[in-house]
C-alpha cells in the first residue's frame, strides 16, 4: 500500500463532528439515565425477590386450563375476531378519504391541515387510554372496542398512507390532467392505482395488529379476550390465564402466516 494511499485513508465522518459538543451530550446522556433510574427505583434487589414470585406463578398456569372456563376462551377470542374485522374494514375506510387530505402535495392547505390534525389526533392515544376514553363514553363492551381500534387504524394507516400519496410519481398524474379531468378524476384514475398496492399491504399489516390490540383494549372493558384474560389474573387462575395466552399466540402465528401468503400474492 502505498503512501498516498494511506494518507487519503477514508474515515467515517462522526454525527457530530464537533468533539467538545459530541463528549458533551455523551456526558449529559450517561448522567440523566443515572438520574432516570434512580428516579425510577429500579434496583437488582427487586428483581431477585420477583423471581421466586415468578417462579410460583409459573407453577400454578402448567398446565394450562382448557376445560374449565373453555366457553368462556372461545366466545371471549370470537369477539376479538369480530371486533378485528370491522375495525380494520371501517378503519381502513375511514383512513383512504382522510389519507387524501393529509397529502401536502394534492390537497389544498385548509384540507392538508385537518386531515393531519386528524391523524396527529389518531395517533397522539394510546389504544388503552382510547378504550379508556370509549369505555367512559359508551359504556363496557365490544362497540367501545371496535370503535377505539377503528381510531387506532385511522392513526396508522391513514399516516402512512398519506406519505405513500406523497411519494408518488406525477407523470401519471400530469398526464390525466392533460385530458381536461378534473380532480376528482384524477385522484381515481393517477393517483389511487399507484398507492393501491400499498393500502392493500398497510390493510393487512393492520389487520395483525389490530388482532394484538383487541385483547389490549379488553383488559380496560373494551370486549374482547382481554376481559377473559384480566378476570383471570384477578382471580390467581393462572392456569387459564395460559390457556389464553397460548391460543393468543398460536392465533397470531396463523395469521401472520396468512397475511404473509396474502402479501406475497400482491407482488
Amino acid at each position: 500500500m502505498s503512501d498516498a494511499t494511506t494518507r487519503y485513508r477514508w474515515r467515517r465522518p462522526h454525527f457530530i463532528e464537533n468533539p467538545w459538543v459530541r463528549y458533551t451530550v455523551l456526558l449529559v446522556t450517561v448522567l440523566y439515565l443515572i438520574f432516570a433510574l434512580q428516579m425510577m427505583q429500579v434496583s437488582w434487589q427487586r428483581v431477585l425477590d420477583g423471581i421466586p414470585r415468578a417462579g410460583n406463578m409459573l407453577r400454578m398456569a402448567f398446565p394450562p386450563d382448557y376445560g374449565s372456563r373453555g366457553r368462556l376462551i372461545v366466545r371471549g377470542f370470537i369477539e376479538s375476531f369480530q371486533m378485528t374485522v370491522i375495525a380494520t374494514a371501517a378503519g381502513v375506510l375511514l383512513s383512504v378519504p382522510i389519507g387524501f387530505m393529509a397529502a401536502k402535495n394534492i390537497a389544498p392547505l385548509p384540507v392538508y391541515l385537518v386531515g393531519r390534525a386528524i391523524v396527529v389526533v389518531s395517533r397522539s392515544l394510546h389504544p388503552v387510554v382510547m378504550g379508556v376514553l370509549f369505555v367512559a363514553a359508551v359504556g363496557f363492551g365490544a362497540f367501545a372496542g371496535i370503535l377505539t381500534l377503528i381510531m387506532f387504524t385511522i392513526g396508522f394507516v391513514g399516516k402512512l398512507l398519506a406519505e405513500a400519496i406523497e411519494e408518488i410519481k406525477f407523470g401519471q398524474v400530469e398526464g390525466v390532467r392533460s385530458t381536461g379531468a378534473g380532480f376528482l378524476s384524477v385522484l381515481v384514475y393517477a393517483v389511487f392505482p399507484q398507492v393501491l398496492p400499498r393500502l392493500i399491504g398497510l390493510s393487512m399489516y393492520q389487520l395483525d395488529i389490530n388482532l394484538r390490540a383487541s385483547a389490549i383494549v379488553g383488559l380496560v372493558g373494551a370486549g374482547g379476550i382481554g376481559g377473559t384474560l384480566n378476570t383471570a389474573f384477578g382471580r390467581y387462575d393462572y392456569a387459564t390465564a395460559a390457556a389464553i395466552l397460548l391460543v393468543m399466540v398460536a392465533i397470531i402465528l396463523v395469521t401472520e402466516g396468512i397475511s404473509g401468503y396474502l402479501r406475497r400474492l400482491t407482488k
